[in-house]
């Protein structure tokens, strides 16, 4: 029986793990209550940043991803697109509390969502929806994409990044960064007039503060302007290195998750 008492909404033998992320620990315990309610779900992890739900998601690789849209180090936007990077394809259902712009924008790309606080039998719902789109073998990833795309383009992102050069900083135009790479927990920026360092933790937090469409994390280490790519190199194993712009002509290696997307974008 489901919590609101009704015949679960699923094939015998059926069981969907799901992750839920929220940085308000009350919210994340109540979810993950509702859902323990529904028959065929297990709530396999949890998480209270973007980051950590990425490794959760990563760990587990559950059916199900419940993401909480403002969370910190990354949002559910971003942990989203990141996932659709990835190549991994969870049903993800987004918690919010945006407004009624943001829901509309929900309901065109097709992808479900949760109000704040989450009602038991709306969950239900969500829950046999996602049910459905898998047993469907329907594609999310263009719908997530879209969605992504037009929340994020909601948000300000700083038309200037900090570039620590020596003992100063200047001020560079984010459109004007080439690559950032990270070699021994210092993250470098380059552009086609100054080299130097960031102030950012991780690669992901500079990432997060960049536009997604235009700085694409190829490689664990690198995050390029795809804009300032002069070369595409074939490389083994079917792979291969971005020549970019800069004066050294830096050579960046694709990593094999990402290479899809790459060809896919070049039409190679």
């Amino acid at each position: 029986m489901t919590a609101s008492g009704q015949p679960a909404l699923r094939p015998p033998g059926t069981l969907l793990k799901a992750v839920v992320a929220d940085d308000e620990q009350l919210a994340r315990e109540e979810l993950c209550f509702l859902l323990e309610q529904i028959d065929g779900v297990d709530v396999v992890g949890q998480a209270a940043n973007g980051m950590e739900a990425l490794d959760e998601i990563g760990r587990h690789a559950p059916d199900l991803a419940f993401l909480d849209v403002q969370m910190p180090g990354l949002t559910g936007f971003e942990v989203a697109r990141r996932l659709i990077e990835l190549g991994t394809s969870p049903g993800v259902i987004f918690v919010t509390a945006y407004d009624q712009r943001a829901i509309e924008a929900f309901e065109v790309n097709a992808v479900d969502y949760l109000l704040k606080p989450v009602d038991a039998a709306r969950l239900e719902l969500a829950v046999a929806r996602a049910r459905k789109r898998r047993s469907e073998n329907e594609p999310l990833a263009g719908q997530l994409d879209r969605l992504v795309r037009l929340i994020a383009g909601q948000k300000d992102r700083p038309e200037q990044v900090a570039v620590k050069v020596n003992d100063r900083f200047v001020l560079v135009q984010a459109d004007d960064i080439i690559h950032a790479s990270l070699a021994e927990d210092s993250i470098t920026i380059v552009t086609g007039q100054v080299s130097g360092t960031s102030n950012d933790r991780t690669l992901d937090e500079l990432q997060a503060r960049l536009d997604p469409d235009v700085f694409w994390r190829v490689h664990r280490s690198h995050l390029v302007n795809i804009n300032k790519v002069k070369e595409i190199v074939p490389w083994f194993s079917r792979n291969y290195l971005l020549r970019m712009t800069d004066a050294k002509a830096t050579e960046i290696p694709v990593s094999r998750s990402q290479t899809r997307r790459l060809r896919d974008y070049l039409k190679l």
